[in-house]
């Protein structure tokens, strides 16, 4: 059989990713000398920037759960671990992915992303929160900008590599000759990468968990869970795929040892400590201000939650549960567990169930089983909205509207309330209804960044007749939804309109201006976006245009 020579396309591939590593390497000499301030690669609003921008993108394409309640519940986690961190003041933002792997990782920006698997197979909030802490490690070190300084050195390396595999398969040599010679290298830094890896993850376990301490959970929690997903994969006997989390975090016998150490010193050093009655100066300057879910921290280790408690925790598990899946799918799941799983029927997984059910067109069948949660947590925010939910699927408008608004008036400025009141209004309401959940929604719009918000008050202010805001609230909602072309085009359109008073065309005119600049930026560097006409970035073309700046999402 005649020797393979290298497919012309990947001959092709293999050429342009040799000259942009070797782009890469001839930049390198003309950055100016960083020190040891991983800082100076990128300023923190240019960081910011990129995490929203990714979070809008991760939004175009549906790999966020934007729900209200659960976006609530894992952003006051994330700023209660935050408060506690080393740098409490910086920015911070926690979203949940639409991922059954199990895996968290940490953007530019403060941006931490929780996948849905990773909530649902934690076995209690500590365990969730050393996760999170762990990421907030992360970040406060400055891991991300260190990673990027250190694979500018990687640069020339792979460039060698990428040629002789090029001369390889230029040479006549057998196909797997070029494929083993790039994997030779690759595996080369690849070693690198865990070596420094594996130093930050230690430092950000060491850092994290006197996070968790700080904040009043279980230190020991984080080494129990990494170990617990260890223990499940460490034979894989069972053909069991290694979670993604620890293929992007290895965790190794040491690790363990190293977590639970300094979780055990933590504890140890607190119970010496005498409890403090109140906050002296320099311990809330520390930790911005005192907050009313601190806890004494000689009590590090919360209860265990006993069969029948309900908690604001295990109920956001299930429906992380149910909003990242099929729902009828989740119907399955919840109903052949209660029936077949001893101790599995919890009020937690009965709300899971019922969620599920009203998702999958059963509302009826929802009621009959929030009813009996509804009669032992009668003031349950969660379970009462569940139920008005549960209620409109299942056509009982009144009542689910009289329930919608007794939420309103106990949580004035609710977004999950809200949300759900505005469209039961408008989805079946008159004029004068369109008008109350417009005027529902409008406070919300204040430092929002959630499309569906700007969605459903474009819808219903549509219905009242506003179609100005209402086009206003469509762009914005496309924006955040990562379609930035399209909202100033649909911005621009509407200075064509004639009934346009001042106010409105001001506030047209400033979101434009506001815009350009990312717009002009995108066109420059031909980043693919849905709506980028010009979103084609050719290979190499990070380096042209990322000039000394650190460019994390190019290409």
């Amino acid at each position: 059989m005649a020797p393979r020579r290298l497919a012309p396309r990947l001959l092709t591939a293999l050429m342009t990713a040799a000259l942009a590593c070797a782009a890469g390497a001839q930049q390198e000499d003309r950055l100016p000398d960083l020190g040891s301030s991983a800082n100076a690669l990128i300023s923190p609003q240019e960081a910011q920037d990129y995490g929203a921008a990714m979070l809008h993108q991760m939004r175009a394409l549906d790999l966020v759960v934007d729900d209200p309640l659960l976006d609530d519940y894992i952003n006051d986690l994330g700023f209660r671990l935050a408060a506690n961190s080393d740098k409490p003041k910086d920015h911070f933002a926690f979203f949940v992915v639409k991922d059954p792997e199990i895996n968290a990782f940490a953007a530019p920006g403060g941006y931490i992303a929780v996948n849905s698997g990773l909530i649902t197979i934690t076995r209690n909030e500590s365990e969730l929160a050393g996760v999170i802490a762990h990421e907030i490690g992360h970040i406060t070190q400055n891991h991300l900008e260190r990673a990027f300084e250190d694979s500018k050195k990687d640069a020339p390396l792979m460039a060698l590599v990428l040629l002789g595999a090029i001369a390889a398969g230029a040479g006549g040599h057998a196909g797997d000759a070029p494929i083993a010679v790039l994997a030779g290298g690759q595996s080369l830094i690849a070693q690198k990468s865990i070596n420094f890896t594996r130093h930050d993850e230690i430092e950000a376990d060491r850092v994290g968990i006197q996070t968790l301490a700080r904040a009043g959970f279980d230190p020991n929690a984080m080494a129990s869970f990494f170990e617990r997903l260890e223990e499940v994969t460490s034979a894989d006997a069972g053909g069991i795929q290694t979670p993604s989390l620890l293929q992007s975090h290895p965790v190794t016998t040491e690790r363990i040892s190293d977590a639970k150490s300094r979780a055990g010193a933590l504890i140890a050093a607190q119970k010496l400590r005498p409890a403090p009655t109140s906050m002296n100066k320099s311990q809330w300057e520390k930790i911005t201000a005192p907050m009313p879910f601190v806890k004494d921290p000689s009590v590090l280790t919360a209860a265990a939650t006993t069969p029948g408690q309900l908690d604001t925790y295990s109920l956001m598990r299930e429906r992380a549960r149910v909003l990242a899946d099929d729902a009828p799918k989740q119907v399955i799941y919840y109903a052949s567990n209660l029936k077949d799983q001893y101790g599995f029927d919890t009020p937690a997984t009965r709300y899971g169930y019922a969620l599920a059910l009203t998702r999958s067109g059963r509302g009826t069948q929802a009621i009959e089983q929030l009813q009996p949660l509804l009669q032992a947590h009668s003031d349950n925010l969660i379970l009462k909205l569940a139920m008005a939910d549960a209620r409109l699927q299942a056509g009982q408008r009144a009542a689910a509207l009289a329930m919608y608004d007794e939420l309103t008036t106990q949580s004035p400025r609710n977004r999950a309330v809200a949300l759900a009141y505005a469209d039961a209004l408008v989805a079946k309401g008159d004029k004068a209804q369109a008008t109350q959940a417009a005027n529902l929604l409008r406070p919300l719009l204040d430092n929002a960044d959630e499309p569906e918000i700007y969605s459903a008050y474009a819808r219903a202010s549509e219905k009242a007749g506003d179609s100005v805001r209402a086009q206003e609230a469509f762009a914005d909602a496309s924006y955040y939804s990562g379609r930035p072309f399209d909202a100033m085009e649909q911005l621009k359109r509407m200075l064509k309109r004639t009934d346009l008073d001042y106010y409105a065309r001001v506030r047209i005119q400033a979101r434009i201006t506001e815009l350009t600049p990312l717009v002009m930026e995108l066109h420059k560097r031909r980043i693919s976006t849905d709506d980028n006409p010009d979103g084609q970035q050719q290979p190499g073309q990070q380096n042209q245009l990322c000039g000394e700046r650190l460019c994390f999402g190019a290409g």
